[in-house]
C-alpha cells in the first residue's frame, strides 16, 4: 500500500472513534423533566418570611429522596430576582420577598397570559371566585408570595409588573 493511503484509513479511523466518542458522552447527559398531572397550592403572604440577603437562595426544612430542598426563598431586589434559578423537590415551596420598593406581582411564563404551569390563562385563574387548579400566579403585587409546587418539570416566571425580571423554578 502506499504511505499517503495508510494515512487517510488512519485520519478516517481518529475522526470515527472521535465521533463515536463524542455521541457516547453527550447522550448521557441529557435529562428531560417529565411533567406530571397534579395541581399546585398558593398562598400570598403580607409579610416578609425571609432575612436571606439578595444573593443567598435559602433552604430550610428537610430534603427529598431527590436531594432537592423542599423550600427556597428567592429575593426580588432593584436588580430583580436573585437568585434567579432554584432547584426544588416535588411538593416544596418557593417563597418571593420584595425587597426592592418597587411592585412585585410573581407570574408564571409565558407573559402575559401566565398559563405555564396550570394551562389556565391570567383571564381564567385571576377573577374572583376561581375554583379550578391552583395557579402559579400571584394575580396581584405584594410583599411575599409563596406557592407549593405539586408538579415535576421547569417553570419560568417573571415580575409582571416588571416582565424583564425572569427566573426559573426546577421541581424534581
Amino acid at each position: 500500500m502506499k504511505a499517503t493511503t495508510i494515512i487517510w484509513i488512519v485520519v478516517i479511523l481518529l475522526v470515527l472513534g472521535v465521533a463515536v466518542w463524542y455521541f457516547a458522552n453527550s447522550s448521557s447527559n441529557t435529562v428531560v423533566p417529565t411533567p406530571t398531572t397534579s395541581t399546585g397550592t398558593d398562598t400570598t403572604q403580607t409579610q416578609p418570611t425571609s432575612t436571606a440577603s439578595s444573593t443567598d437562595q435559602t433552604t430550610t426544612g428537610s430534603q427529598a429522596t431527590t436531594g432537592a430542598p423542599m423550600s427556597a426563598t428567592i429575593n426580588y431586589t432593584a436588580s430583580g430576582f436573585s437568585p434567579a434559578s432554584v432547584t426544588i423537590a416535588k411538593g416544596g415551596t418557593v417563597t418571593w420577598v420584595n425587597q426592592s420598593g418597587s411592585s412585585m406581582y410573581v407570574a408564571s411564563d409565558p407573559h402575559p397570559t401566565h398559563q405555564g404551569y396550570d394551562g389556565t390563562t391570567r383571564s381564567a385563574h385571576c377573577v374572583a371566585g376561581y375554583t379550578g387548579p391552583a395557579p402559579f400566579d400571584q394575580c396581584s403585587s405584594g410583599q411575599s408570595y409563596t406557592f407549593t409546587f405539586d408538579k415535576t418539570g421547569s417553570f419560568g416566571f417573571h415580575n409582571h409588573a416588571s416582565v424583564q425580571d425572569k427566573g426559573t423554578v426546577i421541581v424534581q
